[in-house]
């Protein structure tokens, strides 16, 4: 294999101005989210989402971003899921974009709550119909025997809602993240990346300010 700690690459493809910088950091994430999906970046809406367990230790998975609604980011996943159970417990929550192509990063945080089961209900009709079957057998984050221990679970529910609208089942559905802190990275020449820390102060203001490489 060849030596990590020679791997390099030099970023070059774009800057990112303070004077350029909207009040709202949602806006600039809109913008740079659009054009990830402009450039065909693979997989614009996947986020690393991070909670932390009541023992305080972090863990990380990947999801991904369904909506960005009256300025909250919105995911689905299993309630009984690793990171659902421990945001029970803890709503703090942290959300990382990283598009290479575009040598971008985002990285917020905040606090998640879950949406209104009427929300839920109309984003799983909205999935297609092998999805929601597998959303109501999938015990998410419990160890299983096997894979064919899914695949029979799978072929059972789904004979058992053919020609039936699926229902949602109620240990699945969205949580919507407030954020109260962003940061957006841009990659530059010579390590000298261009870092912009948006911070949620009282009254709904965000502070600006350039943060060091």
């Amino acid at each position: 294999m060849k030596n990590i700690a020679d791997i390099r690459q030099e970023y070059t493809k774009s800057g990112l101005r303070e004077s350029e910088l909207p009040c709202d950091p949602l806006s600039l994430f809109s913008r740079w989210l659009q054009e990830a999906i402009d450039a065909n970046v693979e997989e614009p809406t996947a986020v690393i989402v991070g909670t932390v367990s009541p023992e305080g230790r972090p863990s990380t998975r990947t999801v991904l971003l369904k909506g960005l609604h009256d300025g909250k980011f919105i995911f689905y996943t299993n309630y009984e899921s690793r990171k659902g159970r421990q945001l029970a417990q803890n709503p703090y929550i942290s959300l990382s974009f990283v598009w290479h192509e575009l040598e971008r990063q985002v990285h917020i945080e905040g606090t998640a709550a879950k949406v209104s089961p009427e929300e839920s209900d109309e984003y799983f009709r909205k999935r297609p119909y092998k999805s929601r079957i597998g959303a109501r057998i999938s015990p998410q984050s419990q160890p299983i025997a096997s894979r064919m221990q899914l695949i029979r679970a799978f072929v059972k529910e789904a004979a058992r809602w053919l020609g039936k609208e699926v229902e949602r089942p109620d240990n699945w559905g969205g949580y919507a993240v407030t954020p109260t802190r962003m940061e957006f990275w841009q990659g530059r020449p010579n390590r000298l990346h261009d870092r912009f820390l948006y911070t949620l102060k009282t009254g709904g203001k965000w502070e600006i300010n350039r943060l060091s490489p």
